[in-house]
Parts: C-alpha cells; sequence; structure tokens
C-alpha cells in the first residue's frame, strides 16, 4: 500500500544510488562505457528505498538512521549483482566460460571484484549519507502524514 514514507524513500534512495554511481565512476578505468549506469543505479535505488526502508518507517530517528543504512547496503548489493550477471553475460558470449557452472561463479567472482572498487571513500561516503539522510526523511514523511 502507498504510503508518504514509502514516497519519499523512493526519492530519497533514488537520489542515493544516483551520486554512489556517480561517485564510483572516477575509480574506474579511462574509456569505460557507463551508459545510463548512474539511472539504473538510482532505479535500484528508487525501489529498495520503496520496499525495504518505506516499510520500516515510523520506529524511531535512530532505527531510522539504521535501517537507512541497510538500505543502502542493499542498493549495493543489487546493483553489484545486476551489473555482475550482465558483465558475465557478456563475458560467456565470448566463450570465456567452460560451462553453465562457472559462469554462475563467474558471477559471484566478478561482484567480489567490483565489491572491492565501490569501497572507494567516495561511494562510501555517498551511500553512508545518503543512507542516514534518506532514513531519517521517510521517517519524518511517515510521522508528518500518517
Amino acid at each position: 500500500m502507498p504510503t508518504a514514507a514509502k514516497l519519499f524513500a523512493a526519492l530519497a534512495f533514488f537520489v542515493t544510488g544516483f551520486l554512489a554511481a556517480e561517485a564510483f565512476k572516477p575509480g574506474m578505468p579511462e574509456g569505460t562505457p557507463f551508459g545510463h549506469f548512474s539511472l539504473m543505479v538510482g532505479g535500484i535505488g528508487a525501489l529498495t528505498g520503496w520496499i525495504v526502508m518505506g516499510g520500516l518507517a515510523g520506529r524511531g530517528y535512530g532505527a531510522a538512521a539504521g535501517y537507512g543504512l541497510r538500505t543502502s547496503i542493499t542498493i549495493a548489493f543489487w546493483a553489484l549483482l545486476l551489473f555482475s550477471t550482465w558483465q558475465m553475460l557478456g563475458l560467456s558470449v565470448k566463450m570465456r566460460y567452460d560451462g553453465p557452472m562457472d559462469a554462475l561463479i563467474g558471477v559471484f567472482e566478478l561482484m567480489f571484484e567490483n565489491g572491492r572498487l565501490v569501497l572507494q571513500p567516495p561511494v562510501l561516503v555517498a551511500l553512508g549519507m545518503g543512507g542516514i539522510l534518506g532514513g531519517w526523511l521517510s521517517e519524518w514523511a511517515g510521522r508528518t502524514w500518517r
């Protein structure tokens, strides 16, 4: 059921995901094609904000900060899984894997490699601050429009 807390969480975590994706780009090699990368991570953020944070609003500002950080971690996980799977599919077309199990294991290897790139300070700050502020914003919206 749509609520103000879910709407504000979706908007806040769209921005959080978008800014984290923008902070991620400078750490990549020169000439890396990004396409709609930031918008896609923002979309993951909006869905995660709606589903995860929106349903947890209403339990206090301290809890909201923690739930916001949880939501940011969830954004990072799903973005890593989505883009690592996409990267694996590109490699599998080039016959880089011996079979389906190697490709499946390759997704998690790529997640680990890409996850190390997420551990850059600008990305962590964007996810951390965005998570806390997004949690507080959705808590405020939930209390204001019950």
